[in-house]
């Protein structure tokens, strides 16, 4: 699967020592740039992005087993150089607005007080291409206690008004989605100021190269390294004296090793004492067991088909490697069409097709999942090397150590729980409790709700509610979470009531080109069912053809490209 695909070899602690070296040499000239040479390197950048977009997704297809010419291509591109681009955009752009205006604009119309007093923020649909090309959707930003439209502008882009004098920040770049090392470097180096050393994860390191090339008028200046190796050279970097602070997104495992040592007594003993061996700031993003909360109601079949087909994107895409991927459907026993979306779920991943376990350790998490199980579907005909879908369902919430609650399976498995009442009031606030309080993880959460049960105050008082009270960084209402990730100017982290004791989803944002500091969440909300089709349902048709249209018009959007990428969405 990996044959064709060359993957830079570690390297020698020398030659980390020299890229670590000349960047935090350059660190205090980097932080004295000014704004409009950040622009300027913005705008380099998105052209190189845009040079190697095709050569990326080719090798991530290799890599990965997807056929470069089949729509399931698509998936690469929209997940890594469209995502890529449009963050590089969006940020030159909020440059632009804080030199101009001090901090990106929020205008009067963009912000509203929410009931228990604090400001939401919209920040999506961020222009009128927006408003176009994802119709129906809105974003809000909630902000924390204490901000308010008078002082929001205190809470926006911080470094621009308070700047450093110049900071090494060490980024771990997750494996699974191309987009992710080179955003978090964007949102490190121009919203924080830093000089970043990125070291590729081992799983994607094929991309590194391309980075390089991509980011090359940074590396010119010595205010950025691409430097290569796995946990040995990834420890020795943390520990590095040069290193200011890290940024990883990964594993809480990986999070917990660095921050509070190898797992026994002496680690829960500095837990207790909150003596991190670690003594460099640290933020992260670390996965999720990603909830999708179905609120019982007057369904029409239409919308249920499509909020099915939903789901199966979400555990389908990428193979199910993916933070953000379906992994708990929360139903009610007492909704008399619950069996009619377990079934039309099923379907829908059943059109996904079988995928390659091209994540280390994928075949070993399935089978400890599915392995003795009761009520487990298997979904597909799996052969060497690639993992069917398995759908387990009516798990005991009961059973709080149960895995599926408590740890990411990473791999292609859905587990759903149901309670009991299908009273909205009741349902939401008991479900709320629970994935708050015994589900793993504070980064995503879905919650799926008809029209017609908003239109009963009491109801949609009810969800309102939840959707305010769900500990999680990003809650979306009729769509998925990874549509959240892709918008740029959308925050994206985990919640911030994590502490690095008990660290979840992690810390901090990225993304977030409203530059926007003290968030507790942000809010998507989309259509119960809406055409065209998004693009990670399973099946769809044109996903190569939409992915590359919308990484051509991410990179210079114009009425013209709309039609082009409007057809080739509607063509799914």
């Amino acid at each position: 699967m990996t044959a064709a695909v060359a993957i830079p070899p570690p390297m020698p602690q020398s030659q980390l020592d020299a890229a670590v070296l000349r960047v935090k040499e350059n660190a205090a000239a980097f932080a004295r740039t000014s704004i409009d040479e950040r622009i300027a390197f913005l705008r380099q950048m998105r052209d190189g992005y845009m040079s190697i977009a095709e050569e990326s997704v080719r090798l991530a297809c290799a890599y990965k087993g997807v056929p470069f010419e089949s729509p399931s291509s698509g998936e690469e591109w929209l997940a890594g150089p469209m995502v890529t681009i449009r963050v590089l955009r969006l940020t030159e752009h909020a440059l632009r607005e804080v030199k101009q205006y001090g901090a990106p604009r929020v205008t009067d119309k963009m912000m509203r007080e929410l009931p228990d007093g604090r400001l939401a923020v919209r920040v999506f649909p961020s222009d009128s291409f927006d408003s176009v090309l994802l119709a129906k959707h809105v974003g809000e930003a909630y902000m924390q206690k204490g901000v308010t439209r008078a002082n929001l502008a205190e809470h926006q882009a911080v470094h621009y008004r308070k700047p450093h004098q110049g900071r090494v920040c060490l980024v771990l770049g997750a494996g699974n989605v191309n987009a992710i090392p080179p955003t978090d470097v964007v949102y490190k180096m121009f919203a924080e100021g830093t000089v970043c050393v990125l070291k590729m994860n081992p799983v994607n390191a094929y991309l590194g190269p391309l980075i390089e090339k991509a980011f090359a008028p940074l590396i010119a200046r010595g205010f950025f390294a691409v430097v290569y190796g796995g946990g040995e050279e990834g420890a020795y970097l943390v520990n590095h004296p040069a290193i200011d602070e890290i940024h990883i997104t990964g594993s809480d495992k990986t999070h917990d090793l660095m921050v509070w040592g190898p797992e026994g007594a002496d680690r829960e003993a500095r837990k207790a004492r909150n003596e991190p061996l670690l003594k460099k700031d640290i933020t992260s993003e670390l996965g999720n067991v990603s909830p999708v909360i179905v609120v019982p109601g007057p369904w029409d079949q239409a919308s249920l088909e499509f909020q099915a087909r939903n789901i199966g994107g979400m555990v389908c895409n990428n193979a199910s490697f993916n933070c953000n991927s379906a992994k708990l459907l929360v139903t009610t026993k007492g909704w008399s069409q619950r069996q009619t979306l377990l079934d039309l779920v099923s379907a829908s991943m059943a059109t996904g097709g079988v995928r390659k376990g091209w994540y280390p350790g994928a075949e070993t998490r399935w089978k400890q999942f599915v392995e003795g199980r009761k009520n487990v579907k298997i979904i597909g005909d799996a052969k060497q090397g690639e993992l069917a879908y398995a759908f387990i369902t009516d798990v005991d919430r009961s059973d709080e150590k149960d895995r599926v609650f408590t740890q990411e399976p990473w791999c292609t498995v859905l587990s759903e729980t149901a309670f009991e009442s299908s009273d909205v009031t009741t349902f939401c606030d008991e479900v709320t409790k629970f994935v708050n309080e015994k589900v793993w993880g504070t980064l995503a959460a879905m919650v799926l709700v008809h029209p017609k049960t908003m239109e009963n105050p009491a109801q949609a008082e009810a969800v309102e509610k939840m959707i305010r009270d769900l500990r999680y960084g990003a809650v979306v209402v009729n769509t998925w979470a990874g549509a959240v990730f892709g918008l740029g100017s959308a925050p994206w982290g985990g919640h911030p009531s994590s502490s690095l004791a008990n660290i979840q989803s992690g810390r901090g944002w990225v993304h977030n080109t409203f530059l926007l500091e003290d968030l507790e969440k942000f809010v998507l909300r989309a259509p119960a069912k809406n055409f065209p089709i998004s693009p990670w349902f399973p099946g769809h048709a044109t996903q190569h053809l939409l992915g590359r249209r919308l990484t051509e018009f991410e990179y210079e959007p114009g009425w013209l490209k709309v039609p082009g990428v409007a057809t080739a969405g509607m063509r799914g």
